[in-house]
């Protein structure tokens, strides 16, 4: 969407790396569970892991929710900064919220009554399709593109204007 503007090599920069917070999320939740029950996908969770892991260190405890706040104050609300990176950022958060949406249900309504099989092929559905989702978004942010999400992009678009 090149009509909001054309983007500069630092702001595709710095849009693309607010998508480590959804990453570190999920390998926080769902990459944990995985690895406990022996997922088929623990070496792709080892291979996104493993750069993350000083990141994943620091981000424990309430550290996730105040770079929530943070990002969401001073960055989605700072109509100084442009509107590709407030986007992006938005994003990358909505991405935590439907993790924290999925960690949730999962807590208190769903692993009463799921099985291994069940949890197993839930948390791969998961963990690949936020893989899926962020790979796309940070492909089309690093090329200066707006990454089109069926929902999330919509909702994100009618906050940042």
């Amino acid at each position: 969407m090149s009509w909001r503007g054309s983007t500069t090599v630092s702001d595709r920069i710095f849009a693309s790396l607010v998508y480590l917070l959804p990453l570190l999320d999920v390998l926080r939740f769902v990459g944990q569970i995985l690895r406990l029950t022996g997922s088929v996908l623990s070496p792709l969770i080892v291979l996104v892991e493993t750069p993350l892991r000083p990141l994943l260190s620091i981000y424990t405890g309430f550290v996730p929710f105040i770079v929530f706040i943070a990002l969401f104050a001073l960055v989605v609300r700072n109509e100084n900064i442009p509107h590709f990176i407030r986007f992006n950022t938005l994003q990358a958060i909505f991405f935590g919220i439907v993790l924290s949406l999925v960690e949730i249900i999962w807590q208190f309504a769903l692993s009463p009554v799921f099985g291994t099989l069940l949890t197993q092929t839930l948390f791969n559905a998961v963990f690949l399709g936020m893989i899926a989702a962020v790979g796309y978004s940070i492909v089309q942010t690093v090329l200066g593109r707006y990454a089109e999400i069926p929902t999330i992009s919509d909702a994100v678009y009618t906050y940042v204007r």
